[in-house]
């Protein structure tokens, strides 16, 4: 596929786990995914706990090393896989990110734009943007350790957007916050994908990412189950909403769900 914006082929991350009797058995996490995805796409990787989504992103981010497969990113006609240059164009938000408390956000952005290279003065221009973009006027100055659970998330979103990446990969980011916080980070996600920005994200919210999400690809014990629009899961299935869509997944699978 020629127009993807990044692609990741026949990923595999396995652990070797220890058993009893000191015996090791390894374990796929990520059993051979192969996906790709556009400019101006978002698309949402759903399935319960344990089914490789976090290992996933974090391998398309190249934060953790697959032991085979690769992930490249296409720019125009140019095609990266180095790692330190897809890094340069990820912004890329785990599911536990830690920010320095002491730390106002904008002394974080502007540590960050120095770490990016940038100038003071690009710095400085990018944290206006992103203050107004994610609605942090009112808090851009307080110390991080006071900030509410939705105002951290956004901090932490704030911190993916310096250098203005391409491609955004987040885990999980809205969860646990409250319905103002994850409608401006969803109303955030659609004006990214109008900007000409490609994100890949979990979420365990059925119902954001039927609203959200262009295409969902749907995996289980590291692998892809189904994958394509939100009405064509749900047209293939002769299902109502994503929910039940993956429950009758799993049950033609005949896969035992274990959550």
């Amino acid at each position: 596929m020629s127009d993807y914006r990044i692609k990741a082929d026949h990923l595999v991350k396995t652990f070797t786990r220890n058993e009893k009797k000191n015996r090791k058995v390894d374990i796929n996490a990520v059993d051979g995914i192969s996906i790709s995805v556009k400019e101006k796409e978002i698309v949402g990787i759903l399935g319960p706990n344990g089914a490789g989504k976090t290992t996933l992103l974090r391998m398309l981010s190249k934060l953790m090393k697959p032991t085979s497969g690769m992930v490249s990113i296409r720019l125009g006609e140019k095609e990266i896989s180095d790692d330190i240059e897809v890094k340069r164009h990820i912004g890329y938000l785990s599911n536990n990110t830690k920010l320095y408390g002491r730390l106002s956000c904008r002394e974080l952005l502007q540590m960050l734009g120095v770490l990016y290279g940038m100038s003071e003065t690009d710095t400085k221009e990018k944290i206006e943007e992103i203050s107004k973009v994610l609605s942090m006027e009112s808090f851009m100055d307080n110390r991080i350790e006071k900030l509410s659970t939705g105002q951290t998330q956004r901090a932490s979103i704030a911190r993916c957007l310096v250098h203005d990446p391409q491609v955004y990969i987040f885990d999980e980011p809205t969860l646990g916050l409250d319905i103002l916080s994850s409608a401006a980070i969803v109303d955030f996600m659609k004006a990214e994908r109008e900007r000409g920005k490609t994100i890949l994200y979990s979420t365990h919210y059925m119902e954001e990412a039927e609203y959200l999400c262009d295409r969902i690809i749907m995996i289980h014990q590291g692998r892809i189950i189904s994958e394509g629009t939100p009405a064509q899961l749900k047209t293939r299935t002769g299902t109502e909403n994503l929910r039940d869509v993956f429950r009758e997944l799993i049950e033609r699978e005949g896969i035992a769900d274990e959550h």
